[in-house]
This record gives C-alpha cells, structure tokens and sequence, in this order.
C-alpha cells in the first residue's frame, strides 16, 4: 500500500504546484510545466511566453518560487529552469489563458472561442476544440464547444498527442471554465499509413546453351534405321 501512497502524493502534490503556477505567472504567459528527479534534486522545467517576467529583476522572482516550492510544497532542493514557447498557438495551456482574458474583458463568448479556434487552425495545427461551461448569456449554465480538424478524445494517442489546456474566467454572473485541446502539426496519427508501391521485375531470358541441345534425352538415329521405320 505504501507504492500507491507514494503515487497519489506525488500526484497531488504535482496538481498544487501546477495551479500555483498557474496563478503567480498568469502575466507571463504561463504555458505548462514539467517535473524530473535527478541526482542533485529536483528539475522543475516552467515553459513560459515570457521568459523574463518569469525570471524576474535580477533573477528575485525565480528565487521567491525556488523558495516556495521547497517550503511549502516540501520538493526536495528545486532547481527551475525556463524555456520559451516558440510557438504560443501550439501551447493549448497558453490559448486557454487567452480566452479567459478574453471573456474577462467583456468579449462575446462565440467571438472569442472562434478567433481562438481560428488562430489555432491558421498557425497550421491539425485539430483544436474550444469549450466553455458556465453562466454565458444568462443566469443558467450551459455549454458551448467549438470543434475543427482532427482530435482524439480517448486510447493513447490523446494522452501523448493532444495537449490540453484549462484556465478559469471570473465575471459577475459567475465562473466561466475554459478547455482547449489542439493537435499541433507534425503530429504521428496511429490511424494514418502510407503505401509503398514495390517494383514489379521483368522475368529472366532463358538462354539454352547448344551443348544441351546435343545431350537431349532423345537419340538421334542414323539415316537407315530412320529408312526402317518409315
């Protein structure tokens, strides 16, 4: 029992570190991260639109979460690292954060997921979906998606292809939730195949050699014995 502990622990404890995240870098675009046990300690990879509000005047903020991480969500000897997102169209966390600024500010909600949806799909990914549940147009929660291209919603391939995204919106009629998932381009679908046509060869010449013809089976007869029998 003790394995499965340790699995739901570090489950949780990955959850709290994400929403924290997700709340201290909401300005710098935050875009995802990832956690990875080395011999030194714990490497905890922030992927950001904004590397710089990340790191922060002469690298204090990085210090403040190094802090944070190690004091109050007990990770042993933390050392972040912070990438760039080359791409924020490919980033379904980033998209998600977007929208539910978007919706914050006063935007309708049909604009802001199809502009999403159509930034996506421009920027050349393969599939993307928008959904929004909440009090959108009045006082009963409803749900809205929007859907184009290609997406897989269950198997392997939508654990390891599609990324997924969600940020919350807070307006005065309540709670807005905001998912993205996208299919960025590049991606291996498991259901596409190519084939390959194989070169059809031309058949041989057999060449009979004429000492094979001297050495065939049937005897040659003399010209009398051929009298004979005729």
């Amino acid at each position: 029992m003790a394995v499965e502990r340790k699995f739901i622990t570090e489950g949780v404890r990955k959850a709290r570190v994400e929403k924290y995240l997700t709340k201290e870098l909401k300005r710098a675009g935050y875009g995802g991260m990832d956690i990875a046990r080395t011999p030194l300690g714990t490497q905890v990879t922030i992927f950001a639109e904004k590397p710089g509000i990340v790191i922060g005047k002469g690298g204090k903020l990085v210090h403040q979460l190094t802090q944070d991480l190690a004091q109050n969500f007990d990770i042993e000897s933390p050392q972040i690292e912070v990438q760039q997102v080359n791409n924020p169209s490919f980033s379904a966390q980033i998209m998600a954060e977007r929208l539910a600024n978007a919706l914050e500010r006063g935007w309708y909600f049909r604009k802001a997921g199809t502009s999403i949806l159509r930034r996506v799909m421009e920027s050349g990914a393969l599939g993307c979906e928008v959904v929004m549940a909440g009090k959108l147009t009045g006082a009963r929660a409803r749900t809205q998606k929007f859907t184009e291209g290609y997406i897989k919603h269950c198997g392997e391939p939508s654990n390891t292809i599609v990324e997924k995204g969600y940020a919350v919106a807070i307006k005065k009629l309540g709670i807005i939730g905001v998912q993205v998932k996208l299919v960025p381009a590049g991606a291996k679908l498991p259901d596409h195949f190519s084939i390959i046509e194989q070169e059809k060869k031309r058949p041989s010449r057999v060449t009979v050699a004429p000492a094979e013809v001297m050495d065939s089976e049937e005897p040659v007869l003399p010209d009398e014995e051929f009298a004979e029998e005729q």
